[in-house]
């Protein structure tokens, strides 16, 4: 947003104000200054009166000029096509420094002498208007030939940049800002002149506007007749400054009243419209995409989202239009849509101005003093909805501020800003917010607006007061936990990934794996190949790993903790474990050459990451991504919470993947007590083992179960620690198991060694029917 201290100097008076404090101003109320530049013209640069005119006698590009210069007339040669007599014309005079590299001196132009240079808008550092001469008027004040131009305010001004925010529209207009200042240093806006010259024809003689029920906008049309209209210096000067100059009057005035007042301003020539009995008709309805637009004879435009180019009318009447529509309503149904959009969209969207009564008034009374003749009355509909009213308490404001601020300056502060302020009962204020800021919706945008105006500089420093309570919930020992897993996953070797929630619904049906219902998957999914809510994390790993194999590496191991849905999209946490390839790098220890990874060591590594577990085979292959044989279910305290496989050939072999193991175990069912620790007993421990025959159908599990529920203090650790088979043994198997026995009270004897293995012989025997080997 472009300001400049003169333009501001129309709304509000600010000559006692410099403009570095003015920024400093805007910085502390939130309007960010982005850059400031100080148009200054130079010494020797004089208002010229061009008396005469005549051509060249050896150039037929150039002309002779005789210009008046106040105490002396001088001849300048002049190539520009647009210098005529009559014309007052700024002069860079001789000895004139208008840069660094460029001193005006006496010459002579193809053999006539010339004193002086004739200067466009851009040679004495003005905005750019035209390819020639810039032509002056005393739009810029009074024109005294010979007076130099830098002692004209209107040429030598400030040029402020604003950097705001998408909530600030009502910022996006030199009364946004002046209406800012006004409230900060308590400076009262000047009372604008809104005088019209109209003709004798009433708007009902030459315009009529029909519009559906069912609009969003509010519109004020007229007609203006522009045959005597043109536009004055200083307003294309100020159009070029924000760089929307087009050599069109008409649109060149319609762009400086939209950035003066911030009301989006149109005109359609009349021509354009539907002409019913002499009479202009315009048709406001909704498009096929819900947007309000303007019909003619074709479509004009659609309201505060995209304005089509002003047509030339011979007969120099153009239907003019002010309106408005709510940023939130339009932006919503625009993002809804796609639809393309218009310069006109970033003011209406971020919040236009709504009184487009005051806009009307000042662009009528602007071009009718400038030449135009406006039709009396106007075709309007502006039934705005009522304002937001807030009910706030003095004291809870004074609260987030912390500290207090009189009841009679939030008033004061609020008011100047456009809030209406009623004082209520019990120190409670009503505040009616104005409809150009549509961004206050509570009690913390209220006090965000008195603390601007006050200055965040002025709030006085506090000490911070905490009172420590017990914050230990479910939550923090699940970031605990969760940090203990990903600490020793690392320390395992895993690489922790992070991946989206969403995955490809054709990948989840290819493998068997569950998906979310119809009803409740995605309706907008990001990209085509994150169309549905992942139910494993598996998949996104698997593409992981291959993706790194892709790369070139020869062993890829990840795991992940993280949100997974069922097909009712209810949500649970999960971690997934993946390696494939090389257990380990190459080393001397391998010869270079290191085995791939196998059930064990992957085993072993998750136990290692989430603690104790059990292992037994899985009752239901659920899915396509598990091995027919190589796989186990992850039992913790009988209770199954996940399970380890190796990864089905014919995946890996669609993701060019080697020797691959999966593993994926529920979060929540993973143990985060403490250990308690025993003393060790001081007495020599005793190892015996144990070879039985057993069928080879019986599960380990059942051995294992037996041993475990006998009752005897002195078995400290059992494993299985050989398999045997031969003909002999037909249809069963000899397992030895190892036994590491130990008392806490003493060392053991041969036979308190001799009762435990009996005592462990005589259970498997009772119990499974098996027995010693011969």
């Amino acid at each position: 947003m472009i300001v400049t201290r003169s333009w501001l100097q129309e709304f509000i008076d600010i000559s006692k104000i410099s403009t570095d404090d003015i920024c400093k101003t805007l910085n502390s109320i939130g309007l960010e200054v982005d850059s400031l530049e100080k148009q200054r013209i130079v010494s020797g640069i004089v208002i010229g009166k061009v008396l005469e005119k005549e051509k060249h006698p050896d150039a037929n590009k150039l002309n002779i000029c005789q210009v008046d210069l106040g105490k002396e007339t001088v001849q300048i040669v002049c190539g520009a096509k647009n210098v005529q007599a009559g014309q007052y014309v700024p002069v860079a005079t001789v000895g004139c420094k208008l840069s660094e590299d460029f001193k005006i001196k006496k010459a002579k132009l193809r053999g006539v002498d010339s004193n002086g240079m004739i200067c466009s808008s851009t040679e004495i550092g003005l905005a750019k208007l035209n390819d020639g001469i810039l032509e002056l008027d005393d739009s810029i004040g009074k024109l005294i030939v010979g007076n130099e131009l830098k002692e004209y305010p209107s040429l030598n001004d400030d040029i402020i940049e604003i950097e705001l925010t998408a909530n600030r529209g009502d910022c996006l207009s030199i009364n946004g800002v002046a209406r800012e200042l006004s409230a900060f240093y308590n400076i009262p806006f000047k009372e604008q002149d809104h005088s019209i010259i109209n003709n004798d024809l009433g708007i009902g003689q030459v315009l009529e506007v029909e519009s559906s029920n069912n609009i969003d906008s509010k519109y004020i049309y007229t007609v203006a007749n522009t045959k005597e209209f043109r536009l004055s210096l200083i307003y294309k000067l100020r159009v070029g400054i924000i760089d929307k100059f087009k050599e069109n009057d008409l649109q060149d005035i319609i762009t400086y009243v939209t950035h003066s007042t911030g009301v989006i301003i149109n005109a359609y020539a009349k021509k354009d419209a539907n002409i019913i009995n002499n009479i202009a008709t315009l048709y406001i309805k909704k498009d096929e995409q819900g947007f309000d637009i303007v019909l003619g004879i074709d479509n004009l435009s659609t309201v505060c989202i995209e304005h089509n180019d002003i047509n030339f009318d011979e007969s120099n009447e153009y239907i003019i239009e002010a309106s408005y529509i709510h940023p939130e309503t339009l932006s919503k149904k625009v993002f809804e849509t796609k639809r393309r959009t218009g310069d006109v969209y970033y003011k209406s969207s971020r919040g236009s101005e709504p009184n487009i009564n005051t806009g009307m008034k000042t662009f009528c009374s602007l071009i009718s003093k400038l030449g135009s003749k406006i039709y009396n009355g106007d075709e309007s509909y502006t039934d705005f909805d009522e304002k937001l009213t807030l009910d706030v308490s003095v004291k809870k404001i004074n609260a987030i501020i912390g500290q207090k601020i009189e009841k009679i300056k939030i008033e004061k502060i609020l008011s100047s800003l456009g809030f209406e302020v009623k004082d209520g009962a019990n120190g409670v204020l009503s505040i009616q917010i104005p409809l150009f800021r549509h961004d206050i919706k509570n009690i913390a945008d209220v006090t965000e607006e008195i603390v601007r105006i006050i200055g965040i500089d002025n709030i006085k420093a506090k000490p911070l007061a905490i009172d420590e309570v017990n914050r230990i919930n479910q939550t923090s020992y699940n970031l605990i936990k969760k940090n203990k897993l990903r600490a020793k996953a690392i320390e395992n070797g895993f690489n922790e990934t992070l991946t989206y929630v969403f995955t490809s619904k054709d990948n989840l049906l290819k493998y068997n794996l569950p998906i979310v219902k119809d009803d409740l998957d995605i309706l907008n999914p990001i990209v085509k190949e994150l169309d549905t809510f992942r139910t494993t994390i598996l998949i996104n790993l698997i593409e992981a790993c291959s993706n790194n194999v892709k790369l070139g590496f020869k062993s890829t191991s990840f795991f992940e903790i993280g949100t997974i849905f069922d097909s009712n999209r209810t949500e649970s946490r999960k971690i997934s474990f993946i390696f494939s390839g090389a257990k380990e790098i190459e080393a001397i220890s391998n010869a270079g050459k290191p085995k791939n990874i196998d059930f064990f060591e992957f085993s072993k590594k998750i136990l290692n990451t989430v603690g104790k577990f059990d292992l037994e085979p899985l009752k239901k292959v659920s899915n396509d991504l598990i091995h027919p044989y190589q796989n186990a279910s992850v039992i913790v305290e009988g209770e199954e919470i996940g399970f380890i496989s190796k990864l089905h050939p014919s995946v890996a072999e669609d993701y060019n993947l080697s020797d691959t193991f999966i593993a994926e175990i529920d979060f929540d069912k993973i143990s985060n007590e403490l250990i308690k620790t025993n003393s060790y007993s001081k007495f020599q421990a005793s190892k015996k083992d144990l070879s039985i025959i057993t069928p080879k159908d019986m599960p380990y599990k059942e051995i294992n179960d037996v041993i475990n529920s006998i009752s005897d203090k002195n078995i400290k650790q059992f494993n299985l620690i050989d398999i045997y088979s031969d003909e002999k043994l037909d249809n069963k198997v000899s397992l030895t198991i190892r036994f590491v026995l130990q008392s806490d009270n003493k060392t053991l004897e041969e036979e308190d060694i001799t009762n435990t293995m009996k005592n462990i012989l005589d259970n498997l025997n009772e119990k499974l029917n098996i027995g010693l080997r011969d």
